[in-house]
């Protein structure tokens, strides 16, 4: 039978608007990849631009905050025509943020997730936790029925020292935190793969940087953007790929992504 490659790129924008006043468009053209996740829009529905919303041969969906303007906010582009669309995971303390869109597939189901970042207060860091505990008990519902399962987006936690610059100072900071960081070994243990770290386990790469200290420039980052993927995939072989595209400007974060031979 024929082989499909698809591409797949995960990026937090960190404002769509603001991105699109720095050569977003393209880099999405040469990103040239038949998904793109966005986190972190900031928009809302009112706000979207007929370019927004019909990028090239891209279908569109988003996902919006409705309780705080210029907050949160996720957007799935496809150039694969999807069986579904769904926004959230049914549960609207969550789902109120704006966190989360569902793209299903015949072969397999794409999330694209902005995971709360629990910096703020001690109040936020415990919803970062039990939005993590919501969305995978949501996922594990989708995989007991059969289904294959991509779930990218910026998890707002670095998993172990590698994934970090200065993992030492920052251990005590949330995004490190070890109760944070046993979550990304939950769900490691339940069955799903960092692709990035199975393809290239010793590899040095950064994701995300402060705007403050000349944290890019010196490659003082993290790597909070993931594709986790269920591990059938794996088993499959359908995991050609994955990579952190360092070259790409525009915001704080720059792209990850995996490439499917399927």
């Amino acid at each position: 039978m024929p082989t499909q490659t698809i591409k797949l790129i995960s990026w937090n924008v960190n404002g769509y608007r603001a991105v699109m006043k720095k050569d977003f468009l393209a880099s999405i053209r040469s990103l040239d990849a038949d998904i793109v996740g966005l986190q972190e829009t900031k928009l809302q529905e009112g706000q979207l631009t007929r370019t927004m919303k019909a990028i090239d041969d891209y279908e569109a969906a988003f996902s919006f905050s409705t309780v705080k303007k210029g907050y949160s906010g996720v957007a799935a582009y496809s150039r694969l025509v999807p069986r579904a669309v769904r926004h959230g995971i049914g549960i609207p303390r969550f789902d109120d943020e704006g966190r989360v869109v569902e793209l299903e597939f015949d072969a397999f189901t794409f999330f694209n997730v902005y995971f709360p970042n629990g910096q703020i207060s001690e109040e936020r860091l415990h919803y970062k936790l039990d939005f993590y505990q919501a969305f995978f008990d949501y996922a594990e519902r989708l995989r007991k029925q059969g289904k294959s399962l991509i779930i990218t987006g910026d998890f707002n936690t670095a998993h172990n020292d590698i994934d970090l610059k200065h993992p030492g100072p920052n251990s005590k900071r949330s995004g490190f935190l070890p109760i944070e960081r046993r979550w990304l070994d939950r769900i490691v243990g339940m069955g799903y793969v960092d692709t990035f770290r199975h393809r290239y386990p010793d590899a040095v790469k950064y994701s995300w940087w402060s705007y403050r200290f000349n944290a890019r420039k010196n490659n003082a980052g993290w790597r909070i953007d993931y594709f986790f993927v269920s591990e059938d995939i794996i088993r499959k072989g359908w995991l050609k790929d994955a990579f952190i595209d360092n070259d790409i400007f525009g915001s704080d974060h720059c792209p990850v992504g995996i490439v499917l031979e399927l």
